[in-house]
């Protein structure tokens, strides 16, 4: 894409924005096919999880481009290593979205009541881990040209803070939905208590990877500070 390659010469996170994009609109999804699941919409579940998946291809495709157009010789403003590890821990969030649309299409499962309010606080606080690190590359044009530092270094500093205690907090919630699951392990069928916690570990990959993505921004700012 000679887009693409245009970007790097604005600025190294435009491709990584760019990238981005594609891995936020699987994100979203996700809460979509908890709602068609909740419903019982299960025709829906099925057409949400095969446009996540669309989306994911293209995100596929899109890291691909990046990694084959990234400059040898451009000078960049993070080490190129870094960039390559940031591209990659955020579209592993585009495969665990990908990931979740998969495993509520292999049986319909439905919603157990005892997962209320547990359940949708969970999926919540991962989601809004993931914003956070939204919030936080589109912040990093503007900490480039402030050379990562004064006020908007603190800024991103501030939201890196945030994506952890989002991430520790969803872990509690984990721990809690999972607790309720075992108790319910009698209610529930083998597959779908199977199933239940592969949710659950896919959707906590979320704010898992974000944090990852949030500490290695970390790491430059460190380095660059």
């Amino acid at each position: 894409m000679l887009t693409i390659s245009r970007l790097f010469g604005k600025s190294p996170f435009a491709p990584l924005l760019t990238h981005l994009e594609l891995v936020s609109r699987c994100v979203e999804l996700v809460k979509e096919l908890f709602k068609a699941l909740k419903a019982k919409e299960f025709q829906k579940v099925e057409t949400i999880a095969s446009e996540i998946a669309k989306l994911e291809h293209k995100a596929d495709l899109t890291k691909n481009d990046i990694r084959n157009q990234l400059p040898n010789t451009l000078f960049l403003a993070i080490d190129r290593a870094m960039l390559l590890e940031i591209l990659s821990i955020q579209d592993n969030i585009a495969d665990s979205a990908e990931d979740i649309g998969v495993l509520l299409t292999l049986k319909q499962l439905t919603m157990p009541e005892c997962f209320s309010p547990h359940f949708e606080l969970f999926l919540q606080k991962n989601l809004d881990a993931f914003q956070g690190l939204h919030q936080m590359m589109r912040e990093l044009h503007d900490l480039m040209e402030s050379s990562f530092g004064g006020v908007e270094a603190e800024k991103v500093r501030g939201i890196i803070d945030d994506i952890a205690l989002k991430e520790h907090e969803a872990d509690q919630l984990q721990f809690d939905l999972l607790k309720v699951l075992y108790a319910a392990d009698q209610e529930l069928s083998f597959s779908a208590f199977y199933l239940w916690q592969k949710v659950f570990y896919s959707i906590a990959s979320i704010s898992n990877l974000s944090e990852k993505q949030a500490n290695r921004v970390r790491m430059t700012l460190d380095l660059k500070s």
